[in-house]
């Protein structure tokens, strides 16, 4: 029997108003100019299988490479929480055991009450999950201090199948070919201590993001997505 190569793509749906209407309103943001008082900061995540060792790896000589058993234990899963402000050529990278509506409200949080603790509005590009809501703040946080954050919020959520238009997908996957490829991390304090650690090595050494495509780019290459207007 012969065997045929599949290739997995993120296919956009056709015809899609909502997908087109979504898809519009984050390339119009990205199109935006940089603004130090309302900043676009970008969001994703992503879940991390914690391996343990079962026996010590023995240490690189001149005459062998470092040598690692075959042998592994599985120690339980951590999600990977990253925000990116592109114009800003900044990110952050952080490890919780979990990905639910309170370690989302958390993060977003910390960022909206440290670095972002003097701007009036930041708007926020990300998936459209049932975590990432208005209503997470407030199963965390007293209703006015929950308040006070989600007012400062502007939601910009990507369309389904649509997550290829989020600049924290391209920044998750540069992290993780530069830090979590190839290794065996067994415990959430070491995942955190990578992901930090890269994040901070990667805002003092790589460039920013160059986002070219805009709307007229979409209308044009995209047409399939949008519906046709009958007149």
């Amino acid at each position: 029997m012969t065997r045929r190569k599949i290739e997995y793509w993120v296919i956009p749906p056709e015809a899609d108003a909502e997908f087109a209407a979504h898809m519009e309103q984050v390339l119009d943001t990205y199109a935006q100019p940089y603004d130090p008082a309302h900043p676009v900061v970008c969001m994703d995540e992503q879940p991390v299988q914690l391996v343990k060792e079962t026996r010590p790896p023995m240490a690189a000589t001149l005459a062998r490479p470092r040598r690692v058993d075959y042998e592994y234990e599985r120690a339980g899963t951590a999600s990977v929480f990253l925000f990116s402000e592109p114009l800003a050529c900044w990110r952050r990278a952080t490890a919780r055991p979990r990905r639910t509506k309170a370690d989302w409200a958390v993060e977003v949080a910390d960022l909206l009450e440290g670095r972002y603790a003097d701007c009036p509005k930041v708007t926020f590009v990300l998936d459209n999950l049932n975590t990432h809501t208005p209503g997470a703040f407030y199963e965390v946080f007293e209703p006015a201090r929950a308040r006070e954050l989600v007012r400062r919020i502007e939601f910009c959520y990507t369309p389904k199948h649509g997550s290829w238009l989020n600049i924290a997908e391209n920044e998750l996957s540069s992290m993780t070919r530069q830090c979590l490829r190839d290794r065996r991390i067994g415990d959430i304090e070491t995942l955190h201590g990578e992901v930090s650690a890269w994040s901070i090595d990667a805002n003092g050494t790589q460039r920013g993001v160059d986002w070219q495509m805009k709307v007229a780019d979409a209308r044009r290459k995209l047409k399939s997505v949008y519906p046709k207007i009958l007149t």
